[in-house]
């Protein structure tokens, strides 16, 4: 049986992760590798992923329908995505479209050290901030849904209907913190989700990109080689951004791995630090 340690982020006041970050690794399974690779995770944290070397990739596995497998048994290891307009994290610098609303309380939140973080709640990431949050995930594909499985956070997952449905009417819909997930396949090679639905509670990282209930997302899995997943994410919400805006970074995976029991709640100092009456904002 493999083992695999990591600290529980939501243990040390938020002032204190940023720091962290560049010291320790969030989590480590089996031997480490040897090379460049092997020495930033044991020493200054886990590299901004990309795709494999041309030369060493081999092709991503495929299912009896011809569509690219996105799983396989093991896990989808993230690095954790503080800011998706950062190039430390992701694949191109964005210069976000903030609305004066959205950059107010971007600003505030910059301002107040992120002390109003929902997950240092325990609340859920939302999206697409689950997909760069560092606890493994597994895609399982049906025929009429496919569903994530997160390990980290709140242990939730999502479902993305592949059946033809059309998204609820807006005025039915009840808002969510994972929003209404519709998905459908571009050729054999990208799985692309809709989603709507959110109630606005969620951050889109933890420097605080804001969200409300008009959020749209829209997501592009694709796997360019068999060790890679390829994350392409459009942001809309137009209370906070005055347009669209897109970003992308790289998931590797971790073969031979499984999900691990994880309780959020369990030992979470970030309470004490914000203040026990304190609601996340």
């Amino acid at each position: 049986m493999k083992y695999r340690n990591r600290i529980n982020r939501f243990a040390l006041p938020a002032v204190a992760l940023l720091p962290l970050l560049a010291s320790q690794a969030l989590f480590a399974q089996a031997p480490a590798p040897k090379g460049a690779a092997a020495a930033a995770e044991e020493g200054g944290g886990r590299p901004k992923p990309g795709p494999e070397p041309k030369d060493k990739a081999k092709p991503a596995p495929r299912l009896p329908d011809g569509k690219v497998d996105l799983n396989g048994k093991g896990v989808w290891a993230p690095i954790w995505v503080l800011d998706w307009a950062d190039t430390k994290y992701v694949d191109k610098a964005v210069d976000v479209p903030f609305t004066p609303a959205g950059l107010k309380l971007y600003n505030e939140r910059k301002a107040n050290l992120s002390k109003d973080d929902p997950e240092g709640y325990c609340l859920p990431p939302g999206v697409p901030r689950y997909t760069g949050t560092p606890y493994p995930f597994q895609i399982l594909q049906m025929p009429d849904k496919v569903v994530i499985l997160y390990e980290g956070a709140s242990h939730m997952y999502r479902t993305f209907y592949m059946d033809g449905r059309k998204h609820t009417d807006p005025a039915a819909l009840n808002p969510t913190w994972m929003g209404e997930s519709i998905g459908h396949w571009e050729g054999n090679d990208t799985l692309v989700v809709d989603t709507i639905g959110f109630n606005g509670k969620t951050w889109l990282d933890y420097v605080g990109h804001p969200t409300s209930e008009d959020l749209h997302v829209i997501e592009r899995y694709s796997r360019p080689d068999s060790l890679t997943l390829q994350y392409d994410v459009t942001i809309e919400d137009k209370q906070m951004y005055t347009k669209p805006w897109n970003t992308r970074f790289f998931v590797k995976f971790r073969p031979g791995w499984d999900l691990m029991e994880y309780v959020c709640l369990e030992n979470n100092k970030d309470l004490v630090h914000i203040g026990a009456a304190a609601q996340p904002k």
